[in-house]
């Protein structure tokens, strides 16, 4: 591993914290081996700003931090820095395509999140996650226009692989459609990806982009890991995840963010 790495991007969900969503003492102890070595610490996930809030104290951090898939950026006093929206003249289509693949839609509009069922399939698990809950609508008209993300939910993994190919047949390089977990998909604008946040980074930092490592578990987090000089797939990711990165590190079960913070970065 090369000593040049000078910030280090991490995901959330399956990466920093394990299946009960908190810090461990060992990742909190590692973060500030990070900064006391002069690297650079942050955050980027699919959850909405609003839902990273909880972070920013007990890391200290001082970086912008990425949500949405890097759709809106914010800074530690949660003003918005960056948001990319999607374009409103699909919106509305790629909510009828969802509803065509029998897979429940939310919407992510500024710092709110809308649904039409809040009794919904995850509702409650998102919710407890990101520690606010959503706002009940009866259709999405009111709220179709600058969309940060949509998320398609599903149990069934397969109507999930349908909708998203046909997403891309469909939309092309006009949407961004990666899966954050097994049962979320999340659109998005193509520039609100994780390889932007790398680029976004990079510029604020003056850093260049190969010494900047990334540390991930979904597909998502591929996007990240072609941009970063090195990268870091967790034990819990699936094949493909871990092969699109340079090393392996254990599960988000097993501290595999801290083991890899002192394995390959310091």
């Amino acid at each position: 591993m090369s000593p040049k790495i000078r910030l280090l991007l991490s995901d959330i969900d399956g990466t920093l914290v394990p299946s009960d969503k908190k810090l461990t003492e060992r990742s909190i102890k590692a973060i500030n081996d990070l900064r006391e070595a002069g690297i650079l610490f942050a955050i980027t996930s699919s959850r909405p700003p609003r839902g990273l809030s909880m972070y920013i104290e007990p890391l200290k951090l001082s970086t912008p931090i990425a949500g949405f898939n890097g759709g809106m950026i914010i800074d530690p006093e949660e003003n918005v820095l960056e948001e990319r929206t999607i374009d409103d003249d699909i919106v509305t289509t790629t909510i009828d395509f969802l509803d065509e693949h029998d897979v429940t839609t939310w919407i992510y509009r500024g710092q709110e999140w809308y649904v039409r069922d809040p009794n919904g399939l995850h509702v409650e698990h998102e919710a407890e996650v990101c520690e606010f809950r959503p706002l009940p609508v009866a259709n999405f008209d009111s709220v179709s226009d600058g969309v940060a993300k949509i998320v398609g939910v599903s149990d069934d993994r397969d109507a999930l692989t349908r909708a998203q190919r046909d997403l891309h047949a469909t939309f092309g390089a006009d949407l961004s459609a990666t899966n954050s977990q097994s049962y979320y998909l999340d659109i998005t604008c193509p520039q609100a990806n994780k390889g932007f946040v790398v680029d976004y980074l990079s510029a604020k930092f003056g850093v260049p982009v190969d010494q900047i490592a990334t540390i991930g578990d979904a597909q998502n987090d591929v996007s990240m890991f072609e941009r970063s000089g090195f990268s870091i797939a967790m034990g819990n990711a699936d094949d493909e995840v871990k092969s699109s990165a340079s090393d392996v590190t254990t599960s988000n079960e097993d501290e595999g963010f801290a083991r890899a913070v002192q394995r390959f970065i310091l």
